[in-house]
């Protein structure tokens, strides 16, 4: 299989919804230089291979969370380091919304540690959305399970994208979550696109997969009747008393960057994202991702309740690689990065 192989029109490459397992496999065994040719082709063909997205991520609602997903800090089954928090103040989040625009963030995304928010809170985060997004600011949610009714008010609100993940392969998947199934995943997913939402869905890597689980979600996003506008790929980030810990298994880094430049031939023209886990992840092996077609990032010194890089180093590597991004507008792609804290 090479890149001849896929369609293409006036030099994008269409995406397909009829992947199989044996090419998803064929495509992640191709030798590393021929898969890499093959996915930055891929790239440039949909998307400007020097140009990363940035975003930024606040729990507005942490801890306490119904659900067993058993590599979650926020699951009220496990006894971890985080402990519940109501929704936080309107004003709170929105001043934390300014500060990530300033830091470079070019989208806001809201997360809410429920299984499927009640209309008392979806009011306040309908508000919330409604002054994001006109700081100007795109805007994603994260809440759980959603009605179609209650996607319809999100859009209605502002809200850009809705954030589902279906976290790894359906032959997995009962391995680390009990209270709610993929097809549950799916349902919503499919309200989100109904209202007219746009869709950020992926999954985590290290949890005790195999190499054919990680396809085999990337495949579950591929035959979606539209593809993900977003694909945020996470490294399970260690925590504190959850089962997962028992099987954890860090991907090798080469893994990893076959497993992004498969997603990016597998889905050209969705936006990629590295997600949680960047912390542990070499200077070298991000660059090797972005080569791989990954081109979004979120930023800021925490994600939910995990680590993540700090802003001036990923603006330092970003300048490093000669990409661009938000970065370049909010301090001169010349301009050495600030000390400024970031979201």
């Amino acid at each position: 299989m090479n890149v001849s192989s896929f369609s293409v029109v006036k030099g994008s490459v269409l995406p397909r919804h009829d992947w199989t397992r044996d090419e998803a496999q064929a495509l992640y065994d191709l030798p590393f230089a021929d898969l890499m040719f093959q996915a930055q082709s891929v790239h440039r063909a949909n998307f400007d291979p020097n140009h990363v997205e940035t975003a930024s991520l606040l729990s507005i609602k942490t801890g306490g969370c119904p659900e067993d997903c058993g590599y979650c800090s926020q699951s009220a089954h496990y006894k971890t380091d985080v402990k519940a928090t109501k929704l936080m103040d309107h004003d709170d989040v929105i001043a934390t919304a300014r500060r990530a625009k300033e830091s470079g963030a070019n989208r806001f995304c809201m997360a809410a540690a429920w299984r499927n928010p009640k209309d008392k809170d979806l009011d306040r985060v309908c508000d919330m959305v409604s002054e994001v997004k006109a700081l100007g600011l795109e805007t994603c949610a994260t809440l759980g399970m959603l009605t179609r009714e209650q996607a319809d008010r999100l859009r209605d609100a502002g809200l850009d994208f809705y954030n589902h993940n279906v976290d790894t392969s359906p032959e997995f998947y009962g391995h680390i979550i009990t209270t709610r199934t993929m097809q549950d995943r799916i349902e919503t997913l499919a309200h989100a696109r109904e209202s007219g939402l746009k869709v950020c869905c992926g999954g985590i890597v290290g949890m005790g997969e195999q190499v054919e689980d990680r396809l085999g979600m990337l495949m579950v996003l591929a035959n979606l009747a539209e593809h993900p506008e977003s694909v945020p790929i996470n490294l399970w980030n260690e925590v504190k008393g959850v089962p997962v810990n028992g099987t954890a298994n860090a991907p090798d880094p080469i893994e990893m960057v076959r497993m992004i430049a498969v997603a990016r031939i597998m889905m050209p023209k969705s936006v990629v994202r590295l997600s949680a886990g960047r912390q542990y992840m070499t200077d070298e092996m991000q660059a090797l991702c972005f080569l791989a077609g990954a081109n979004s990032i979120f930023i800021g010194d925490v994600l939910l309740t995990t680590k993540n890089p700090q802003t001036d180093k990923d603006a330092t590597l970003l300048n490093r690689l000669g990409i661009k991004s938000r970065f370049d507008e909010v301090r001169g792609s010349e301009q050495a990065p600030s000390s400024s804290r970031a979201v």
